[in-house]
């Protein structure tokens, strides 16, 4: 298996994203640490992975937390023995479907401050550890950085901007000592698009044409992706970003 004996720690494990990948590490072998803020989410997709025979452990907490994210990563840490991955995939509070010009400033603002501060967090908390380890991976998670021509998307460009420039960053300062950082770029993933959201068929449609493939990544893709990413067959990839996009973005 690509990560058996890895420990690995999935901010916003509950969601769907993030639930995808803990779903991918853990039947991959790896000891999965779901972290989040909605109990009933992470314990629902921890029952799957244990289901399946996987290892999932959970800890309700704020990945905006400083105090919170540290003490979280320092007990599994020591409990397990280290860290090998951590992928940060909480929800960054954007508003879609507003053109930039009748948005309010928090509205922009909240996902540039929010992807920007929680992945700091939890890159910061996991770095420690890798670097005394001599080893890990930290993922990022992005979708384009070119702008939509029909669609309104709010901050979230720039938060996704952000993080690369984050990403490239911590691969020059961990590279050294073992750690690389490696950014999934989507373009999009129909079914993490909540289903209450108005407008949901639209963006669907609209994000299926923008592929060369005519389909867009599953929530599997990007879980199966991940793992690869994440695993010793990758270590050679790091400051960089791999396309799951079906032709969407266009490196």
């Amino acid at each position: 298996m690509l990560l058996d004996g890895k420990n690995a720690v999935i901010y916003g494990g509950g969601g769907m994203i993030g639930g995808a990948v803990a779903r991918a590490f853990a039947g991959e072998g790896a000891t999965v640490h779901l972290a989040g803020r909605t109990p009933g989410g992470l314990e629902a997709v921890a029952a799957e992975i244990r289901a399946a025979g996987g290892t999932a452990r959970t800890a309700v907490l704020d990945a905006l937390d400083a105090r919170q994210v540290d003490e979280h990563a320092d007990a599994v840490a020591a409990e397990a023995g280290g860290i090998d991955i951590s992928f940060n995939l909480i929800s960054h509070g954007d508003v879609q479907g507003t053109p930039m010009i009748e948005m309010s400033p928090e509205d922009y603002e909240r996902p540039v401050v929010t992807a920007l501060r929680t992945n700091f967090l939890t890159a910061r908390a996991a770095g420690r550890h890798m670097k005394r380890q001599g080893a890990g991976v930290i993922l990022f998670f992005g979708g384009s950085g070119d702008p939509m021509r029909d669609y309104s998307i709010g901050g979230l460009q720039v938060a996704f901007e952000v993080l690369e420039s984050m990403r490239r960053q911590l691969a020059a300062e961990l590279g050294a000592h073992g750690v690389r950082t490696v950014t999934l770029r989507t373009g999009g993933v129909p079914e993490s698009i909540p289903k209450d959201f108005e407008g949901r068929a639209a963006l669907e449609e609209s994000l299926e044409e923008m592929t060369m493939l005519g389909r867009t990544a599953t929530l599997a893709d990007v879980g199966n992706v991940a793992a690869f990413v994440a695993s010793d067959r990758a270590r050679t990839m790091t400051a960089a970003t791999v396309n799951v996009s079906c032709g969407a973005l266009v490196d």
